[in-house]
C-alpha cells in the first residue's frame, strides 16, 4: 500500500546505471531506505535524482522484511540552493543530515527532530544565519531529543551546579553529562571544557527557556567541538563531514 510524508534527503548511492538508494527521513514515518528505480533517467516517473537536503512531498511503498522499500515519487519542495553557493553553509548543512542519519533507527518517526531539521535548513539559508551558532543549536537540540544529552548545568557524579564561571569542567560521553574538578579524576574518558565551552552552553540553555541569548563564534565553536566528541565517542567514529564543519581549536575564521 502506498503512503505519503514529507521528506527530507539524508543519504543517497547509486544502485544501478538509472536508480538510487536513497534514505530519506519523513515527517511521520522517521528514516526509509527506499528503491528510486530509474531516478537518474532524463525522463523519471519518479520525479527524477534526488539531491542532499532536497525536501519534498514524498509516495512510496513500505520495505517487507529487509528488501529496501519502493519510492514511488518524489515532488521537490526546496532544493536549499543557497547552501550550495556557500561553503561553510553547505558544509554545515551535510553535517546535520549526516547526524541524523546517524542517530535514527530506521522507520522510527521521530517528528521533532524532522521539525528541527526542516527549520534550522531553512535558517541556514539565510543570509544573517550564523552557521556555527546554529550548528551548536542543533547539534544540542538534536542529541536532547534522541537522548544522549542530559541537563548539562550541574555535576552528573554529584550534583554540583556548574556555570560559565566554573572551573575545571569537563564533559564525559561515557557519563552522559558535565563533571566537576572534584568528580573527575577517576574518570579516563573525559573531555575538557574551556570557558568558552560554558558559557555557549549557558546560552544554549538560556534560548531554550525563550531568552534571547547571543551566541558569539567562538562560543559556538567550543560547543560545536564539545557535541562533535560527544558525537565520536558515541558511534565509535568521527562523522565524515565533522572535519570540514566543526572549526579545530586555533584554526582562524
Amino acid at each position: 500500500m502506498q503512503q505519503r510524508d514529507q521528506a527530507i534527503c539524508l543519504r543517497k548511492t547509486d544502485y544501478s546505471e538509472t536508480s538510487q538508494v536513497v534514505h530519506l527521513l519523513g515527517r511521520d514515518s522517521g528514516v526509509l531506505r527506499l528503491l528510486a528505480k530509474g531516478a537518474k533517467r532524463a525522463k523519471s516517473s519518479t520525479g527524477g535524482a534526488i539531491d542532499l537536503m532536497s525536501e519534498g512531498d514524498l509516495v512510496y511503498i513500505p520495505h517487507r522484511g529487509v528488501s529496501l522499500g519502493t519510492l514511488v515519487e518524489f515532488t521537490e519542495t526546496d532544493s536549499h540552493a543557497a547552501l550550495r553557493t556557500n561553503a561553510a553553509r553547505l558544509n554545515t548543512g551535510l553535517y546535520m543530515i549526516e547526524l541524523v542519519g546517524m542517530l535514527l533507527a530506521d522507520v522510527d518517526p521521530a517528528p521533532e527532530v524532522f521539525d528541527l531539521l526542516h527549520n534550522s535548513l531553512a535558517r541556514l539559508a539565510q543570509p544573517d544565519a550564523p552557521p556555527a551558532a546554529l550548528l551548536a543549536w542543533f547539534q544540542w537540540r538534536t542529541l536532547r531529543n534522541v537522548g544522549l544529552l542530559g541537563d548539562l548545568n550541574e555535576c552528573v557524579g554529584c550534583g554540583h551546579a556548574i556555570g560559565p564561571g566554573s572551573r575545571g569542567v569537563y564533559f564525559s560521553a561515557s557519563e552522559g553529562g558535565l563533571i566537576c574538578t572534584s568528580c573527575e579524576a577517576h574518570l579516563t574518558e573525559k573531555y575538557r571544557l574551556d570557558p568558552d565551552a560554558l558559557a555557549g552552553l549557558a546560552a544554549l540553555i538560556a534560548a531554550a527557556t525563550g531568552r534571547k541569548t547571543p551566541l558569539p563564534d567562538e562560543q559556538a565553536h567550543a560547543v560545536n567541538r564539545m557535541l562533535a566528541y560527544h558525537v565520536t565517542q558515541t558511534l565509535n567514529k568521527p562523522l565524515k563531514m565533522a572535519r570540514y564543519a566543526i572549526k579545530p581549536v586555533g584554526r582562524g575564521k
